[in-house]
């Protein structure tokens, strides 16, 4: 009685918390390991659990170098969790339920819908496949051209080894790396220029970034925009704009400052890699401490957005912000609706626009004020990692590794948030099925 009362309490959002915590939990006890660190001691918990949760929920932040912390065994876990992480432990599980030749129930149909945040359930076993079997291909394409670069600098075995981690975890929008070997956290900046690099890690991570159901809509349609969902129009058209923009910026801001001594191509590489990787990815090929305040902010507001959803990445998502513009847009015109593409957008989800924003916003102005109080550390450095965390981004200006215990605690939840999605988060508490047969009566107040 009391095992089916408790199935009965978790809906599809508390599952999805409770599967990431089940997977973080059991991330902290391989990485806590002796096998698993470098050394062969044992991680401290606090270190373990910061790390499980951080690839887990694809962020990349790290208080521990990734090459030269963890051994192999531990590497191999790392990629594991990024792996499941970035797919989402319920299209791992029924993938792997198919191949196995096992029903999926309704009830897993309920949640995998909700985990993947696509608009109908119906099919959606069949896009479970599509997306794992496209994963593992564009994971490799990717891992051959990155090993094409890798090999010939470090030897066959390891160049195919960070190929591979490197494709996954550019894929997954985790930003986590190997490239401790040459400099400790110095992530790809040795690759500032290298073109081959650049465009194969952004190519991962957008594509990564995007979404599911856009892969499937394009596939389908192939380039007749005309015949896109609106949730795919919308998706394209402003990641283009945050590229593009956001690289724009940080050209403007950083060409006289970390990009100085740069050729113009060089500049413009470096400017795209900045913008594209400050959606989720956490990659970094210029020292992010060393940016100007200018380009901190513009890269605090890219992590904020992050990528779209039903994705590997992070943030409010880009359907989120377009949706609160044009509701802005159109009541500061008196539009009757908020349209766009020919199509009017539903209160519902308008609703669910301005909920995410607020509580993502009030998350991060929160862990900012408790990071601030307890730590003497530059507001924007703390800004930064802040909105790096729920954003679930990696990027950072080096504090992650100075943060005591209750920041890295705060820091960790924000990274949890990030992932499961804030609403969702609130939801695994809030969450009730009972509408109130009445409402209270209505009173004006004045806004603004």
């Amino acid at each position: 009685m009391l095992k089916k009362k408790w199935h009965s309490k978790l809906t599809a959002t508390r599952t999805i918390a409770v599967g990431f915590l089940g997977i973080i939990l059991a991330g902290t006890v391989l990485l806590m390991l002796p096998i698993a660190s470098a050394d062969g001691k044992p991680a401290g918990l606090l270190t373990a659990l910061f790390t499980a949760t951080s690839a887990t929920c694809v962020t990349g932040l790290v208080v521990v170098d990734t090459y030269s912390g963890w051994s192999v065994f531990g590497k191999a876990v790392l990629l594991a969790l990024i792996q499941i992480g970035g797919l989402g432990f319920m299209t791992v599980g029924v993938f792997v339920a198919v191949l196995m030749k096992k029903n999926i129930g309704l009830k897993e149909r309920g949640i995998l819908q909700e985990s993947m945040n696509t608009l109908q359930i119906g099919g959606i076993v069949r896009l479970v496949r599509k997306i794992t079997i496209g994963t593992l291909v564009i994971e490799g394409a990717g891992a051959v051209l990155l090993a094409a670069r890798f090999v010939p600098q470090m030897g066959w075995i390891e160049g195919i080894c960070n190929g591979i981690f490197h494709s996954i975890s550019a894929f997954c929008n985790a930003g986590f790396d190997l490239m401790g070997k040459t400099e400790e956290y110095s992530s790809l900046v040795s690759y500032s220029g290298d073109f081959l690099v650049n465009i194969t890690v952004m190519a991962l991570i957008i594509i990564g970034g995007i979404g599911f159901l856009v892969w499937d809509d394009l596939q389908k349609k192939k380039l007749r925009f005309k015949e896109y969902l609106l949730h795919t129009k919308i998706v394209l058209v402003v990641t283009a704009v945050l590229i593009f923009g956001g690289a724009f910026l940080i050209y403007l801001f950083e060409k006289e400052n970390l990009m100085a001594d740069m050729g113009a191509g060089e500049k413009i590489l470096t400017s795209l890699f900045a913008s594209v990787t400050a959606r989720t990815a956490g990659f970094n090929t210029i020292d992010v401490g060393g940016m100007s305040a200018s380009s901190k902010l513009v890269t605090v507001v890219l992590m904020f957005i992050g990528g779209s959803p039903g994705s590997t990445a992070g943030g409010i998502k880009t359907t989120t912000f377009a949706v609160m513009l044009i509701f802005v847009w159109a009541n500061l015109r008196g539009s009757h609706g908020s349209n766009i593409f020919g199509r009017r957008l539903e209160e519902e989800e308008i609703r669910k626009a301005s909920i995410v924003v607020t509580i993502n916003l009030l998350l991060a102005v929160a862990a900012a004020v408790i990071l601030c109080g307890m730590q003497s550390l530059p507001m924007e450095d703390i800004l930064l990692e802040v909105f790096s965390a729920i954003g679930t981004v990696g990027m950072s200006s080096g504090i992650t590794r100075q943060l005591n215990v209750v920041s890295k605690i705060v820091i960790i939840l924000l990274m949890y948030c990030g992932r499961i999605g804030s609403m969702t988060f609130a939801l695994s508490f809030t969450e009730r099925k009972k509408v109130a047969p009445v409402q209270l009566p209505a009173e004006k107040i004045i806004i603004g």
